[in-house]
């Protein structure tokens, strides 16, 4: 049988952007919500003001994941041209410095330049992008993924605490929004970090503090200012 094996570092691409879109959905709706709220807005206000916050997020979230894994995509490609280049015009000294990667790590002279000389015969560009640069196919930059999953999970995120101000009593909005979005974002931060193979509890805990320092903050904020929304 072949055995085939799956690591969690290969998620590691969409998980940021999907947990970082969620997280941030749910966060920053809450806290707008919250904060139009608690300044005495009567509900069509409140919704107002969160589905503004949804798309504009959503979209905000979107071109900002798209604008900086192009950035590290552009990285990449630079530094393979760059390579490439090397490879053609300096090959001894590539393979000599793909050899040394690899006494680095623990083989033998001879035994590394043996590989060096049997990896760069098979795909020289492959080995030195791997080995040399780091890169590889599971960490390679994918803008259009990494954008499309942060504006869907934002708009995920960010819709729950629209629902609630939709069904929730408006006496106690900002309270029931808070509740309802500390445990969101904590279930959030425990599968996330369950996900990645680190302890759900802390991934809670982290997750759930931050959220509740900005709903606390934005709450606080209406209160003192207390301006309805016309």
């Amino acid at each position: 049988m072949r055995h085939r094996e799956r690591h969690r570092s290969e998620r590691i691409g969409w998980l940021r952007a999907a947990v970082l879109g969620a997280d941030d959905g749910v966060v920053s709706t809450a806290s707008l919500v919250v904060g139009v709220a608690a300044a005495g807005s009567p509900r069509h206000a409140i919704l107002l003001a969160g589905v503004a916050g949804l798309v504009a997020g959503a979209l905000s979230m979107a071109a900002g994941e798209y604008v900086s894994v192009s950035s590290q995509a552009d990285t990449e490609k630079a530094d393979l041209v760059t390579e490439k280049d090397e490879l053609r015009t300096q090959r001894p000294a590539e393979e000599k410095e793909l050899a040394d990667i690899y006494v680095k790590r623990g083989l033998d002279p001879e035994l590394a330049r043996t590989v060096a000389v049997q990896l760069m015969a098979h795909d020289a560009l492959a080995a030195h992008a791997r080995d040399e640069l780091g890169i590889t196919e599971q960490m390679t930059a994918r803008p259009l993924q990494a954008a499309a999953a942060s504006a869907a999970t934002f708009a995920v995120g960010a819709a729950l605490p629209l629902l609630v101000v939709v069904f929730a009593p408006l006496t106690h909005l900002p309270l029931i929004v808070s509740g309802a979005s500390l445990v969101c974002l904590a279930a959030l931060g425990a599968l996330a970090a369950r996900t990645g193979g680190a302890s759900p509890w802390i991934g809670a805990g982290r997750v759930a503090f931050w959220g509740a320092l900005a709903m606390a903050a934005t709450a606080i904020i209406g209160k003192l200012f207390g301006t309805a929304v016309s």
